[in-house]
């Protein structure tokens, strides 16, 4: 049974619920009201757990809950199109029996473009189109002003809000108010999206992980060894430990000698577990007094997840702090996995141009891709060598060497300097062409 959440104020989602109920029964679509959007925050954070996805009412509680969840998180919502805006306009016009032009339409920024385009195919005077968008963190208070205002000094014939808080408002004041409310033809494709998402990602869920778990210089360890039962009581402990993070992934052990281990398990028990894998680590790191190198592979087979695996943990062992790389299915490296700077990057690519200049220039896609994960995590405008040195662990010069094959062929460019507080030649400023 796949659980989906369904958010918005109670209008909008009995409406939604009056949908689905024409879907299919191992579906359970739960309802969850508000009265201000600004709590969707909190009730996504709190209830993530309970389901395989969110159906949201609008555009602006999908955009709080965004930024609330996770990246690859199964939310969909119903985009505001002209059509909604056009039944609005087709309402008024029959209930006030006049023809409306002169309105006053509030949307969230995202939506706000589309919005302004289908006013515009309407051939409404611009005096008479009255819009206000905003974001997330939005006055509601301002908002009901707004339409307030405008109403009070004549200058519409009503308002169009995408805020039940705002509709409720006016129509105590006794304005003409119409929500920007979706079609059911846009709820059955939303909710299509949404359950394809739901199982999919149970699939992916099953798929199988495996894990290599390395402990550097195990040959120094048992040179180090005072007596000779020292390294097969450290070899118990170090199993004892794993065992405990086996049994909590359900998944299986297997010693394959030297400090390397494996565990066969899935992809999303793994997932789950990721601290509790950063934990083990640093409890093998501080019992075996060596770095521990871990690599964890996806893929849909016992084959495919181990050779991941093995890709993953040599790609760990290449950096300066070792650490946890995971490899998926689909060509999709992740560094530093569970810490504040996790970095996620492709080492493939299907773009013949691309690959060709990346080949003229003698740089790996793998590399094109890290340093464009890291300007985007980052938020970098443009960068230094020295930048990209410091983050990707990496030789000034070589970086030097990179950004300038990378302007040679077209894919990055120089965009200025910045002078060094202490001597020294200026510092190159770069930034990737899209």
């Amino acid at each position: 049974m796949y659980k989906i959440g369904v958010v918005g104020p109670p209008p909008s989602v009995e409406r939604i619920l009056a949908v689905a109920n024409e879907f299919e029964h191992g579906i359970e679509f739960v309802p969850i009201t508000y009265e201000d959007a600004k709590v969707v925050s909190s009730i996504v954070s709190e209830r993530n757990w309970e389901f395989n996805g969110w159906f949201f009412s609008g555009p602006i509680p999908f955009t709080i809950a965004k930024n609330a969840l996770s990246q690859d998180a199964n939310i969909v919502y119903c985009p505001p199109t002209g059509s909604n805006l056009y039944r609005c306009f087709i309402q008024m016009s029959i209930e006030h029996d006049e023809v409306v032009k002169r309105v006053s339409v509030d949307m969230i920024e995202s939506e706000g473009m589309y919005l302004q385009e289908s006013l515009y195919e309407l051939d409404i005077p611009e005096e008479d189109m009255h819009v206000l968008t905003y974001d997330e963190n939005y006055d509601a208070e301002k908002i009901i002003q707004f339409h307030l205002d405008l109403w009070k000094e004549g200058k519409t014939q009503g308002a169009f809000t995408t805020l039940f808080a705002v509709e409720r408002a006016l129509q105590k004041e006794g304005i003409p108010v119409y929500r920007v409310l979706m079609t059911k033809m846009e709820i059955r494709q939303a909710m299509k999206i949404v359950i394809e998402k739901a199982k999919s990602s149970y699939f992916k869920d099953t798929q199988i992980g495996v894990e290599i778990i390395e402990l550097e210089q195990m040959d120094k360890i048992a040179e180090r060894a005072k007596t000779r039962f020292h390294l097969q009581h450290l070899e118990l402990k170090i199993r004892q430990i794993l065992l405990l993070l086996c049994e909590k992934l359900d998944g299986s052990l297997l010693a394959n000698g030297n400090g390397r281990y494996q565990i066969f398990s899935t992809r999303g028990a793994i997932q789950r577990e990721i601290e509790m894998l950063r934990n083990t680590v640093q409890q093998l790191s501080l019992e075996a007094d060596v770095p521990v190198a871990v690599g964890v592979g996806f893929g849909e087979t016992a084959f495919s997840a181990e050779n991941n695996a093995r890709k993953a943990i040599q790609h760990a062992k290449e950096r300066p702090e070792f650490g946890i790389v995971i490899v998926q299915d689909d060509g999709v490296i992740i560094e530093s996995v569970g810490e504040t700077e996790q970095l996620s990057y492709s080492y493939r690519s299907s773009d013949r141009e691309l690959l060709d200049k990346l080949n003229k220039a003698n740089v790996s896609v793998k590399t094109y891709h890290k340093i464009e994960a890291l300007i985007q995590r980052m938020g970098w405008s443009t960068f230094t060598t020295t930048d990209i040195a410091s983050y990707l662990s990496m030789t000034v010069r070589n970086a030097q060497r990179i950004m300038g094959s990378l302007c040679e062929f077209g894919l990055a460019e120089l965009k200025g300097e910045e002078q060094q507080a202490v001597r020294g030649r200026p510092k190159k400023m770069y930034t990737l062409k899209k």
